[in-house]
């Protein structure tokens, strides 16, 4: 696999995700991840975007319950 951006090698490791959302900041530090060994650009498979979603989602829902407690 050749990244888009640069052409180099893309290699199975781990990366961050971090979002900033409704209030909130999410880190997750290692995420399994395609990464480049010449620029470091980033891919996700769709297993892991997918797991991703469902976690923001379960963030999403937390918040809203706290902030109408509030």
């Amino acid at each position: 696999m050749k990244c888009i951006y640069c052409q180099g090698r893309m290699e199975r490791s781990t990366a961050p995700f971090h979002i900033d959302r409704r209030g909130y900041h999410l880190v997750l530090d290692e995420v399994p991840a395609w990464v480049c060994s010449q620029c470091g650009e980033v891919y996700f498979d769709e297993a892991e975007v997918d797991s991703m979603q469902s976690i923001i989602r379960a963030v999403d829902e937390q918040v809203e319950r706290i902030a109408v407690a509030a």
